[in-house]
Protein backbone atom coordinates (compact mmCIF):
# COMPACT_ATOMS: atom_id res chain seq x y z
CA UNK A 1 0.00 0.00 0.00
CA UNK A 2 1.07 3.40 -0.53
CA UNK A 3 2.61 5.39 2.41
CA UNK A 4 -0.03 8.35 2.66
CA UNK A 5 1.03 11.87 3.41
CA UNK A 6 2.14 12.47 6.65
CA UNK A 7 3.27 16.28 8.28
CA UNK A 8 4.65 16.81 11.45
CA UNK A 9 3.00 20.37 13.16
CA UNK A 10 6.16 22.39 11.46
CA UNK A 11 5.65 20.99 8.34
CA UNK A 12 1.83 21.46 8.47
CA UNK A 13 2.65 25.14 9.74
CA UNK A 14 5.22 25.70 6.82
CA UNK A 15 2.40 24.58 4.25
CA UNK A 16 -0.05 26.99 5.55
CA UNK A 17 1.95 29.72 5.57
CA UNK A 18 3.18 29.29 1.91
CA UNK A 19 -0.09 29.21 0.70
CA UNK A 20 -1.41 32.16 3.22
CA UNK A 21 -3.66 34.46 3.28
CA UNK A 22 -6.14 31.70 2.62
CA UNK A 23 -9.58 33.73 3.08
CA UNK A 24 -11.41 31.55 0.35
CA UNK A 25 -11.21 28.06 0.05
CA UNK A 26 -12.93 26.19 -2.54
CA UNK A 27 -13.65 22.40 -2.46
CA UNK A 28 -14.45 20.57 -5.96
CA UNK A 29 -16.55 17.00 -4.94
CA UNK A 30 -19.25 16.92 -7.51
CA UNK A 31 -20.49 13.26 -6.48
CA UNK A 32 -22.86 11.53 -4.36
CA UNK A 33 -24.10 10.89 -0.90
CA UNK A 34 -21.77 8.13 0.34
CA UNK A 35 -19.15 10.30 -1.81
CA UNK A 36 -19.59 13.47 0.78
CA UNK A 37 -20.03 11.37 3.82
CA UNK A 38 -16.36 9.57 3.28
CA UNK A 39 -15.07 13.23 2.92
CA UNK A 40 -16.66 14.39 6.43
CA UNK A 41 -13.12 13.57 8.47
CA UNK A 42 -11.06 15.78 5.52
CA UNK A 43 -13.73 18.64 5.69
CA UNK A 44 -13.25 18.61 9.46
CA UNK A 45 -9.45 18.49 9.24
CA UNK A 46 -9.63 21.41 6.56
CA UNK A 47 -11.61 23.70 9.12
CA UNK A 48 -9.32 22.92 11.46
CA UNK A 49 -6.53 23.78 9.32
CA UNK A 50 -8.13 27.10 8.19
CA UNK A 51 -10.57 28.16 10.69
CA UNK A 52 -11.15 31.62 9.68
CA UNK A 53 -11.47 30.44 5.96
CA UNK A 54 -14.94 30.85 4.22
CA UNK A 55 -15.19 27.25 3.18
CA UNK A 56 -17.30 26.73 -0.54
CA UNK A 57 -18.12 23.36 -1.81
CA UNK A 58 -18.84 22.97 -5.16
CA UNK A 59 -21.39 19.97 -5.41
CA UNK A 60 -24.48 18.73 -7.28
CA UNK A 61 -27.66 20.50 -6.45
CA UNK A 62 -29.13 17.22 -4.29
CA UNK A 63 -25.49 18.12 -1.86
CA UNK A 64 -27.27 21.76 -1.19
CA UNK A 65 -29.01 20.32 1.86
CA UNK A 66 -26.27 18.40 2.87
CA UNK A 67 -23.75 21.58 2.83
CA UNK A 68 -26.24 23.48 5.09
CA UNK A 69 -26.31 20.79 7.37
CA UNK A 70 -22.51 20.43 7.87
CA UNK A 71 -22.01 24.20 8.58
CA UNK A 72 -19.44 23.83 11.13
CA UNK A 73 -16.99 23.12 8.43
CA UNK A 74 -19.16 24.19 4.96
CA UNK A 75 -19.81 28.23 4.65
CA UNK A 76 -21.05 28.25 1.28
CA UNK A 77 -22.78 26.29 -1.16
CA UNK A 78 -22.66 26.67 -5.29
CA UNK A 79 -24.03 24.02 -8.05
CA UNK A 80 -21.26 22.65 -9.76
CA UNK A 81 -22.04 23.76 -13.78
CA UNK A 82 -20.87 20.03 -15.55
CA UNK A 83 -17.42 19.97 -17.52
CA UNK A 84 -16.37 17.99 -20.05
CA UNK A 85 -15.62 14.55 -19.07
CA UNK A 86 -17.42 14.71 -15.64
CA UNK A 87 -20.45 12.39 -15.95
CA UNK A 88 -21.98 13.19 -12.49
CA UNK A 89 -23.54 16.41 -14.32
CA UNK A 90 -24.67 17.53 -18.03
CA UNK A 91 -22.09 19.61 -19.19
CA UNK A 92 -23.59 23.18 -21.06
CA UNK A 93 -21.22 25.39 -22.07
CA UNK A 94 -22.49 28.69 -22.17
CA UNK A 95 -23.78 28.11 -18.35
CA UNK A 96 -19.91 26.87 -17.38
CA UNK A 97 -18.52 29.90 -18.78
CA UNK A 98 -21.02 32.00 -16.93
CA UNK A 99 -20.29 29.87 -13.89
CA UNK A 100 -16.17 30.49 -14.30
CA UNK A 101 -17.02 34.29 -14.59
CA UNK A 102 -18.89 34.46 -11.43
CA UNK A 103 -16.71 31.72 -9.45
CA UNK A 104 -13.42 33.48 -10.68
CA UNK A 105 -14.64 37.22 -9.61
CA UNK A 106 -15.44 35.68 -6.13
CA UNK A 107 -11.55 34.85 -6.15
CA UNK A 108 -10.60 32.18 -4.10
CA UNK A 109 -7.12 31.75 -2.56
CA UNK A 110 -7.27 27.85 -2.26
CA UNK A 111 -9.14 25.51 -4.52
CA UNK A 112 -8.56 21.64 -3.68
CA UNK A 113 -9.49 19.07 -6.41
CA UNK A 114 -11.66 16.73 -4.41
CA UNK A 115 -12.99 15.09 -7.70
CA UNK A 116 -11.08 11.89 -8.64
CA UNK A 117 -7.36 11.30 -9.69
CA UNK A 118 -7.95 14.93 -11.98
CA UNK A 119 -8.03 13.73 -15.23
CA UNK A 120 -11.17 15.55 -16.11
CA UNK A 121 -11.48 17.66 -12.88
CA UNK A 122 -8.07 19.36 -12.31
CA UNK A 123 -8.65 21.34 -15.89
CA UNK A 124 -12.20 22.42 -14.21
CA UNK A 125 -10.35 23.08 -10.75
CA UNK A 126 -7.57 24.96 -12.50
CA UNK A 127 -10.41 26.79 -14.51
CA UNK A 128 -11.80 28.43 -11.27
CA UNK A 129 -8.89 30.99 -11.00
CA UNK A 130 -7.76 30.27 -7.33
CA UNK A 131 -4.25 31.92 -6.39
CA UNK A 132 -3.56 27.89 -5.47
CA UNK A 133 -5.08 24.74 -5.90
CA UNK A 134 -3.78 21.43 -4.78
CA UNK A 135 -5.33 17.78 -5.64
CA UNK A 136 -4.35 14.40 -7.04
CA UNK A 137 -3.00 14.03 -10.63
CA UNK A 138 -3.50 10.60 -12.66
CA UNK A 139 -0.24 9.54 -13.18
CA UNK A 140 0.17 7.06 -10.07
CA UNK A 141 3.19 5.04 -9.70
CA UNK A 142 3.09 2.24 -7.28
CA UNK A 143 5.68 3.00 -4.46
CA UNK A 144 5.25 6.55 -4.64
CA UNK A 145 5.01 8.37 -1.85
CA UNK A 146 2.18 11.06 -1.30
CA UNK A 147 5.06 12.83 0.87
CA UNK A 148 6.41 14.35 -2.08
CA UNK A 149 4.58 16.47 -4.14
CA UNK A 150 4.96 16.75 -8.21
CA UNK A 151 6.66 19.58 -10.02
CA UNK A 152 3.06 22.06 -10.12
CA UNK A 153 4.34 22.55 -13.90
CA UNK A 154 3.51 19.11 -14.56
CA UNK A 155 0.02 18.55 -12.95
CA UNK A 156 -0.42 22.70 -13.75
CA UNK A 157 -1.49 22.90 -9.89
CA UNK A 158 0.30 24.32 -6.94
CA UNK A 159 0.51 21.62 -5.24
CA UNK A 160 -0.16 17.75 -6.18
CA UNK A 161 0.24 14.42 -5.80
CA UNK A 162 -0.03 11.19 -7.69
CA UNK A 163 -2.99 9.44 -7.06
CA UNK A 164 -3.09 6.63 -4.83
CA UNK A 165 -5.16 3.66 -6.23
CA UNK A 166 -4.63 1.52 -3.30
CA UNK A 167 -6.25 3.76 -0.39
CA UNK A 168 -9.65 4.13 1.74
CA UNK A 169 -11.27 6.63 0.11
CA UNK A 170 -11.34 8.19 3.62
CA UNK A 171 -7.32 8.01 3.66
CA UNK A 172 -7.44 9.46 0.24
CA UNK A 173 -9.18 12.71 1.37
CA UNK A 174 -8.05 13.09 4.80
CA UNK A 175 -3.98 12.77 2.73
CA UNK A 176 -5.12 15.75 0.18
CA UNK A 177 -6.25 17.80 3.70
CA UNK A 178 -2.88 17.16 4.87
CA UNK A 179 -0.86 17.90 1.33
CA UNK A 180 -2.59 22.10 1.99
CA UNK A 181 -1.08 21.45 5.31
CA UNK A 182 -4.09 20.17 7.64
CA UNK A 183 -3.10 17.12 9.96
CA UNK A 184 -5.80 14.38 10.42
CA UNK A 185 -9.12 15.14 13.06
CA UNK A 186 -9.76 11.39 13.14
CA UNK A 187 -11.16 9.15 10.30
CA UNK A 188 -14.71 9.16 11.98
CA UNK A 189 -17.71 9.81 9.36
CA UNK A 190 -20.30 12.52 10.75
CA UNK A 191 -23.84 13.28 9.72
CA UNK A 192 -25.72 15.92 12.49
CA UNK A 193 -29.17 14.62 13.51
CA UNK A 194 -31.71 17.67 13.80
CA UNK A 195 -34.60 17.84 16.05
CA UNK A 196 -36.61 17.90 13.07
CA UNK A 197 -35.16 14.30 12.32
CA UNK A 198 -35.41 12.36 15.10
CA UNK A 199 -39.40 13.56 15.44
CA UNK A 200 -39.88 12.20 11.79
CA UNK A 201 -38.20 8.92 12.56
CA UNK A 202 -40.71 8.85 15.84
CA UNK A 203 -43.81 9.29 13.87
CA UNK A 204 -42.09 6.65 10.67
CA UNK A 205 -41.53 4.26 13.87
CA UNK A 206 -44.90 4.32 15.76
CA UNK A 207 -46.27 1.09 13.62
CA UNK A 208 -43.57 -0.99 15.72
CA UNK A 209 -44.21 1.25 19.20
CA UNK A 210 -44.86 -1.81 22.08
CA UNK A 211 -43.13 -4.32 20.02
CA UNK A 212 -39.95 -5.88 20.93
CA UNK A 213 -37.00 -7.54 19.31
CA UNK A 214 -33.73 -6.07 17.48
CA UNK A 215 -34.58 -2.95 14.85
CA UNK A 216 -33.20 -4.48 12.07
CA UNK A 217 -32.82 -2.08 8.64
CA UNK A 218 -32.62 -3.73 5.31
CA UNK A 219 -31.36 -1.66 2.37
CA UNK A 220 -31.57 -3.55 -0.94
CA UNK A 221 -30.84 -0.26 -3.31
CA UNK A 222 -27.70 0.58 -4.73
CA UNK A 223 -27.12 3.24 -7.32
CA UNK A 224 -25.72 0.60 -9.89
CA UNK A 225 -27.59 -2.15 -10.60
CA UNK A 226 -24.28 -4.24 -10.54
CA UNK A 227 -24.13 -3.37 -6.65
CA UNK A 228 -27.22 -4.79 -5.38
CA UNK A 229 -27.36 -7.97 -3.88
CA UNK A 230 -30.78 -10.08 -5.23
CA UNK A 231 -34.32 -9.36 -3.20
CA UNK A 232 -35.09 -12.55 -2.47
CA UNK A 233 -31.64 -12.94 -0.44
CA UNK A 234 -32.27 -10.19 1.30
CA UNK A 235 -35.92 -11.61 2.10
CA UNK A 236 -34.06 -14.70 3.40
CA UNK A 237 -32.08 -12.95 5.62
CA UNK A 238 -35.06 -11.23 7.76
CA UNK A 239 -37.08 -13.70 7.49
CA UNK A 240 -34.20 -16.04 9.36
CA UNK A 241 -33.59 -13.05 11.85
CA UNK A 242 -37.18 -12.49 12.55
CA UNK A 243 -37.84 -16.36 13.36
CA UNK A 244 -34.27 -16.81 15.66
CA UNK A 245 -34.10 -13.11 17.23
CA UNK A 246 -38.27 -11.64 16.65
CA UNK A 247 -36.37 -9.30 14.80
CA UNK A 248 -38.81 -6.23 13.25
CA UNK A 249 -37.95 -5.51 10.17
CA UNK A 250 -37.73 -2.22 8.69
CA UNK A 251 -37.34 -1.67 4.26
CA UNK A 252 -35.91 1.69 3.44
CA UNK A 253 -34.81 3.24 -0.15
CA UNK A 254 -35.47 6.30 -1.72
CA UNK A 255 -38.25 7.03 -4.11
CA UNK A 256 -36.60 5.32 -6.95
CA UNK A 257 -35.75 2.16 -5.00
CA UNK A 258 -39.97 1.20 -3.93
CA UNK A 259 -40.16 -1.47 -7.05
CA UNK A 260 -36.78 -3.08 -5.16
CA UNK A 261 -37.69 -2.72 -2.10
CA UNK A 262 -41.48 -4.24 -2.94
CA UNK A 263 -39.69 -7.56 -4.69
CA UNK A 264 -37.83 -7.61 -0.63
CA UNK A 265 -41.11 -7.21 1.23
CA UNK A 266 -43.36 -9.60 -1.12
CA UNK A 267 -40.64 -12.19 -0.83
CA UNK A 268 -40.54 -12.39 3.01
CA UNK A 269 -42.80 -14.24 5.11
CA UNK A 270 -42.24 -12.44 7.97
CA UNK A 271 -43.95 -8.91 8.28
CA UNK A 272 -41.84 -5.78 7.51
CA UNK A 273 -42.12 -2.10 7.91
CA UNK A 274 -41.88 -0.77 4.06
CA UNK A 275 -40.41 2.85 4.36
CA UNK A 276 -39.33 3.37 0.70
CA UNK A 277 -39.71 6.40 -0.16
CA UNK A 278 -41.21 7.88 2.65
CA UNK A 279 -37.80 9.21 4.57
CA UNK A 280 -35.73 12.70 4.60
CA UNK A 281 -32.27 11.80 4.29
CA UNK A 282 -32.12 13.45 8.23
CA UNK A 283 -35.36 11.57 8.75
CA UNK A 284 -33.46 8.54 7.15
CA UNK A 285 -30.35 9.06 9.62
CA UNK A 286 -32.19 9.77 12.36
CA UNK A 287 -34.18 6.08 11.53
CA UNK A 288 -30.98 4.59 10.65
CA UNK A 289 -29.65 5.48 14.20
CA UNK A 290 -32.40 3.86 16.03
CA UNK A 291 -31.46 0.66 14.35
CA UNK A 292 -29.57 -2.25 15.80
CA UNK A 293 -28.03 -3.36 12.71
CA UNK A 294 -28.90 -2.34 9.04
CA UNK A 295 -28.15 -5.00 6.40
CA UNK A 296 -27.15 -3.06 3.19
CA UNK A 297 -25.92 -2.81 -0.17
CA UNK A 298 -22.67 -1.54 -0.88
CA UNK A 299 -24.55 2.39 -1.08
CA UNK A 300 -24.89 5.73 0.56
CA UNK A 301 -26.98 4.79 3.39
CA UNK A 302 -24.63 2.28 4.37
CA UNK A 303 -21.96 4.97 4.77
CA UNK A 304 -24.86 7.13 6.30
CA UNK A 305 -25.57 4.49 9.15
CA UNK A 306 -21.88 4.72 9.84
CA UNK A 307 -22.46 8.19 10.26
CA UNK A 308 -24.60 8.10 12.95
CA UNK A 309 -23.22 5.16 14.60
CA UNK A 310 -25.56 2.40 13.69
CA UNK A 311 -23.47 -1.31 12.99
CA UNK A 312 -23.79 -2.20 9.57
CA UNK A 313 -22.79 -5.53 7.27
CA UNK A 314 -22.68 -4.39 3.93
CA UNK A 315 -22.66 -6.75 0.83
CA UNK A 316 -20.16 -5.73 -1.91
CA UNK A 317 -19.80 -7.10 -5.41
CA UNK A 318 -18.26 -5.01 -8.07
CA UNK A 319 -17.00 -1.91 -6.15
CA UNK A 320 -13.70 -1.88 -4.89
CA UNK A 321 -13.79 -2.26 -1.01
CA UNK A 322 -10.29 -1.24 -0.48
CA UNK A 323 -11.80 2.29 -1.28
CA UNK A 324 -15.24 2.02 -0.27
CA UNK A 325 -15.22 -0.45 2.32
CA UNK A 326 -15.73 0.64 6.36
CA UNK A 327 -12.21 1.41 7.88
CA UNK A 328 -11.72 -1.58 10.14
CA UNK A 329 -14.19 -1.68 12.89
CA UNK A 330 -16.06 -3.80 15.38
CA UNK A 331 -19.43 -2.69 13.95
CA UNK A 332 -18.99 -2.76 10.39
CA UNK A 333 -18.36 -6.38 8.61
CA UNK A 334 -17.97 -6.48 4.47
CA UNK A 335 -19.74 -9.28 3.36
CA UNK A 336 -18.09 -10.53 0.25
CA UNK A 337 -16.85 -13.71 -2.33
CA UNK A 338 -13.17 -13.13 -4.15
CA UNK A 339 -14.18 -13.34 -7.78
CA UNK A 340 -11.23 -12.78 -10.60
CA UNK A 341 -13.19 -10.21 -12.12
CA UNK A 342 -14.06 -8.00 -9.44
CA UNK A 343 -13.56 -4.80 -8.12
CA UNK A 344 -14.94 -3.58 -12.03
CA UNK A 345 -16.57 -0.44 -13.17
CA UNK A 346 -19.81 -2.01 -14.87
CA UNK A 347 -23.52 -0.28 -13.65
CA UNK A 348 -24.63 -3.64 -15.19
CA UNK A 349 -22.58 -6.84 -14.82
CA UNK A 350 -22.31 -8.35 -18.82
CA UNK A 351 -21.59 -11.37 -17.80
CA UNK A 352 -23.43 -13.93 -14.52
CA UNK A 353 -22.87 -11.31 -12.04
CA UNK A 354 -20.50 -13.91 -9.97
CA UNK A 355 -19.04 -11.35 -7.20
CA UNK A 356 -23.13 -10.73 -5.74
CA UNK A 357 -24.82 -14.37 -6.75
CA UNK A 358 -21.96 -16.50 -4.76
CA UNK A 359 -22.84 -14.35 -1.83
CA UNK A 360 -25.18 -16.29 0.07
CA UNK A 361 -27.95 -15.35 2.34
CA UNK A 362 -25.97 -17.62 4.81
CA UNK A 363 -22.64 -15.74 4.76
CA UNK A 364 -24.50 -12.48 5.63
CA UNK A 365 -26.60 -13.87 8.17
CA UNK A 366 -23.41 -14.86 9.90
CA UNK A 367 -22.40 -11.31 10.42
CA UNK A 368 -25.55 -10.24 10.89
CA UNK A 369 -26.04 -12.35 14.20
CA UNK A 370 -22.24 -11.86 15.08
CA UNK A 371 -23.01 -8.22 15.09
CA UNK A 372 -25.95 -8.88 16.91
CA UNK A 373 -24.27 -10.83 19.93
CA UNK A 374 -21.81 -7.91 20.18
CA UNK A 375 -24.42 -5.42 20.66
CA UNK A 376 -26.19 -7.22 23.24
CA UNK A 377 -23.44 -8.07 25.05
CA UNK A 378 -22.25 -4.11 25.03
Amino acid sequence: MTTAFRSDQSTAERVRAELAPVRRLAIVRALALGDLLVATPALRALRAGYPQAEITLIGLPWAAGLAARLDRWIDRFVVFPGWPGIAEAPYDPARTRRFLVEQRAYGYDLVIQMHGNGGASNPFALALGGRHTAGYTPDYAPGYSLGYALDGARAGLSRAAPYPDDQPEVMRDLALAELVGCPPQGTRLEFPIMGADVAEADRLLAPLAGERGPLIGLHAGARAASRRWSPRSFAKVADELTRRHGARIILTGGPDERAIVAQVERAMRAPALNLAGQTSLGGLAALLARLDLLITSDSGPGHLAEAVGAPTVRIFGPADVRRWGPLPSERHVVVRVDVACSPCGYQDCPIDHRCLRRVTPALALEAAERLLMKGASA
